[in-house]
């Protein structure tokens, strides 16, 4: 079944459809994220722009299911495209609600034709950058991104993203298992965004293990115990 007949089958209104019913509104074009990101990001996703997720190791693939999580459990339907390793639990603990979440991991020389069709039908739509587009695939799909009133999420470098989100380090905590994770983030951008500034999230939030790490108890977590894992 093609893309568009599955978004229909499964009931998802289009993006496209719900910025105008909503329009005038005033939150029309933003997305929630979770409390733990507002303060890199206090607009939240705005409809119709593109944000690219990089890494200079690991934890792209955690923030990105931790930019999403709060609009799925709103209601809004996300797809990641071309991210065969995503795990569902990984995506669960996040928040992610996985019946707002469709995957389609390994869409082949189609990236491009699957990521424009879900655009107009999902409200976020995040596509793994890293193999490399054309140039002109590029410009496209964040035009197809600002028509449909979607949200555009690459997991990987964008030319032209309104917002860069660059994970600099990404450490997970945990005694006996692992429990959270802290991401040292910098966000660059255009226009209003231009400003850069730089921040610590928890991802997945759990304030009750992160105030155990002021505890003498537990300092061996901060130290010796520190788990670095790739996303």
């Amino acid at each position: 079944m093609a893309v568009a007949g599955l978004a229909a089958e499964l009931g998802v209104k289009p993006a496209s459809a719900l910025a105008a019913t909503l329009a005038g509104q005033g939150t029309d074009r933003v997305l929630p994220v979770g409390s733990q990101l507002r303060g890199l990001l206090p607009k939240g996703l705005v409809r119709g722009s593109t944000v690219a997720v990089t890494a200079t190791g690991s934890g792209a693939t955690s923030l990105l299911l931790g930019l999403v999580a709060e609009s799925t459990r709103q209601g809004s339907w996300c797809a990641v495209v071309g991210v065969p390793r995503l795990s569902l639990a990984a995506a669960r603990s996040m928040g992610v609600v996985l019946e707002q979440l469709m995957v389609v991991p390994q869409p082949g020389a189609e990236v491009a034709t699957v990521a424009a069709s879900l655009l107009d039908g999902f409200d976020v739509v995040a596509v793994a950058a890293a193999g490399g587009l054309a140039p002109s695939v590029y410009t496209q799909l964040s035009a197809r991104a600002r028509n449909a009133g979607a949200v555009l999420v690459a997991l990987g470098a964008w030319p032209g993203a309104q917002l860069t989100l660059t994970v600099n380090e990404g450490v997970w905590f945990g005694r006996g298992r692992l429990r959270c994770r802290r991401l040292s983030i910098a966000v660059s951008g255009r226009g209003s965004a231009a400003r850069p500034r730089t921040g610590q999230v928890w991802l997945p939030a759990d304030p009750d293990f992160q105030r155990t790490l002021d505890q003498p108890d537990v300092s061996d977590v901060r130290t010796g115990r520190q788990l670095r894992v790739v996303a």
